[in-house]
């Protein structure tokens, strides 16, 4: 077996069957398994997934265990030479996993591999590639230096931006959203420190794995989605709770003479952003209520998804479809001149259908037309349509009563 993929799911049923189906792809030329840990959701994830997915392997807890135990709890069951810990709203493209496995296989010293994200709405996630917190690379970016001097090796180290995030490097931090681990690797580690219930599991598993003399690798070669949003509301305590006390926690392990200096630099400027942030309000929440909304579908699946659009609130301005081919009289546009499509026709909302258009194309599609509309996702076969464009609330998600 050449890779087991573990994914942890706490109610994001919509998010996950999307998230299933783009696996199910990324699996058709490689030998694979799938688990899915589900932290006793509330959502009926197990009566939506069970019967959609058979190759899955489902386990369930009867509580919210975190992350880390989660994922920890089917480690002994792996067979793969790979493990592959994946967060349930993300996409991936069909060549993702063959060309991550390609990349171990001609880098030895690899033990973890993470790869190039962006958001719902196509924007970079430059949590993709991090250095490792310290008292100053915190400082620099909770005082906005890093943000300042965004490509300066010194202030912008929290998220490597020294690093180009379209070559590949070697990094301190894997993001836990993709983050594959050769069999020796877990081995070495043991999987995450389950003392992180959430947050900073993944900070402190790409440390020990530098500790025990392999190296963690950003590899630019292909790239997911990532429904940042829909992990957790980080304009909530909750968020503030766990994040800032992993933050904590790591510093006691592994910089204990540092940790005071660390944590009162980085929680006091941390907790002076956040409440501005919560009095203020997110300013990327859209206030528009019905957007102008193209599909971008061959016809028998536009028709199919004109059917769960009806469905949507707030409701969904249809302005067409945009076709796959050039031949077709009864779309707005074609694949081909999206941008253009776009602008002609006013259009503030893209669905992008998976079947004939693929998950890799998608993606394509999305980092291209990033700022010139917000995206909802439909992977060809699941009964919802799913889309994030905002990184401090929960995701959209439209699907039949």
């Amino acid at each position: 077996m050449q890779l087991s993929i573990i994914i942890v799911n706490f109610n994001v049923k919509y998010f996950l069957e999307q998230c299933l189906f783009s696996v199910h792809k990324a699996c058709a030329h490689i030998t694979a398994e799938v688990f899915v840990v589900d932290n006793n959701s509330s959502d009926g994830s197990r009566e939506y997934l069970t019967k959609k997915f058979p190759w899955v392997i489902f386990k369930w807890e009867n509580s919210n265990v975190g992350f880390g135990k989660a994922s920890n709890s089917v480690l002994k069951d792996l067979t793969g030479d790979h493990v592959l810990f994946l967060n349930p709203d993300t996409l991936v493209p069909e060549d993702c996993f063959e060309k991550c496995l390609a990349f171990f296989a001609s880098n030895k010293n690899c033990g973890g591999l993470g790869v190039r994200m962006i958001d719902g709405s196509g924007r970079f996630l430059k949590e993709s590639k991090r250095g490792f917190p310290s008292p100053l690379t915190s400082f620099f970016k909770m005082s906005g230096l890093a943000s300042l001097f965004s490509s300066s090796s010194l202030f912008a180290r929290y998220y490597a931006g020294h690093l180009p995030g379209d070559k590949t490097s070697e990094v301190d931090v894997l993001a836990g959203a993709f983050m594959m681990l050769s069999k020796k690797a877990i081995a070495a580690t043991s999987g995450f420190d389950e003392d992180f219930f959430m947050y900073g599991e993944d900070v402190d598993l790409s440390y020990r794995i530098r500790q025990a003399g392999m190296f963690n690798f950003y590899f630019a070669g292909t790239c997911i989605l990532h429904f940042k949003g829909e992990s957790t509301q980080r304009l909530s305590s909750d968020y503030r709770k766990h994040f800032y006390g992993a933050m904590l926690l790591f510093v006691q392990k592994h910089y204990p003479t540092k940790r005071a200096t660390l944590f009162l630099m980085t929680e006091a400027i941390a907790a002076s952003k956040w409440l501005a942030a919560l009095r203020k309000g997110d300013p990327t929440v859209a206030t528009k209520k019905d957007l102008a909304t193209a599909i971008v579908a061959n016809q028998p699946v536009f028709t199919q998804c004109v059917q769960m659009v009806q469905h949507a609130s707030p409701a969904v301005l249809l302005a067409g479809r945009i076709s796959l081919q050039k031949d077709t009289e009864s779309a707005i546009g074609t694949v081909d001149t999206i941008k253009e499509s776009v602008r002609k026709h006013k259009i503030d909302q893209i669905i992008f259908c998976e079947g004939d258009l693929s998950f890799r194309d998608i993606i394509l599609q999305v980092q291209q037309l990033k700022g010139k509309a917000s995206f909802l996702f439909h992977a060809a076969g699941s009964n919802s349509i799913v889309g994030s464009n905002n990184k401090n609330a929960r995701g959209i998600f439209i699907t039949k009563p």
